[in-house]
């Protein structure tokens, strides 16, 4: 069985060092997370990170993931494709491709509603590309604390803190001082969320 309150707690002390790349640092995190879960639950952690390579997003991904057993799986990846898709239908509009090119639209999801629309809209139409990127980054975290609010110390819980850090890792190679700010609040996020749990246990 995983000790999932063993490996939340021992997160925050893993730090970004001088002597390495802040990129190392993060892949060093994941594998560490990874090397402490059983097989079953590293799986599905593979499932997670399978999501961040371009080449494996498209339509059968998206189907097996929104029917995975895992609710994070399932809850993460549609918010994911929701955005994407609305993001490349904004793209279309601003460039006067055809309405759907490039969208991926699975049977069965047509009047599913997604519920951050007018939320990613608004960040879309933000003039400095900059700001954009960031702010839809910002969706994509609190989306996480949303999917997550009730996970402590469990396999959902890891799978968010490790979605934040490609969330990191991304700000990494964009605009470093983001990025370490971003791994900062992610930090202390970990850190209050231990001492909160512990301080109940006590009581």
């Amino acid at each position: 069985m995983n000790n999932y309150e063993y490996i939340v707690a021992s997160l925050p002390a893993l730090q970004l060092e001088d002597d390495r790349s802040d990129n190392l640092v993060v892949q060093e995190l994941v594998d560490e997370i990874r090397g402490q879960l059983s097989e079953r639950d590293a799986a599905v952690l593979d499932v997670l990170l399978s999501g961040y390579d371009d080449n494996r997003l498209d339509a059968d991904f998206y189907r097996a993931a929104l029917k995975h057993g895992n609710r994070f799986i399932r809850d993460w990846f549609r918010f994911d494709l929701d955005l994407r898709n609305t993001t490349v239908s904004y793209l279309n509009d601003s460039l006067g491709r055809p309405d759907k090119q490039d969208m991926i639209l699975l049977e069965g999801r047509e009047t599913e509603e997604f519920f951050e629309l007018q939320d990613a809209q608004n960040v879309l139409n933000l003039g400095d590309i900059l700001k954009r990127e960031r702010s839809l980054d910002e969706l994509r975290w609190r989306k996480i604390d949303e999917i997550t609010i009730l996970d402590s110390f469990n396999l959902d819980a890891l799978l968010g803190y490790v979605a934040k850090l490609k969330i990191i890792d991304r700000w990494l190679q964009l605009d470093p001082d983001s990025g370490r700010e971003l791994f900062r609040r992610l930090v202390d996020d970990i850190r209050s969320t231990y001492d909160n749990k512990k301080q109940n246990l006590t009581i």
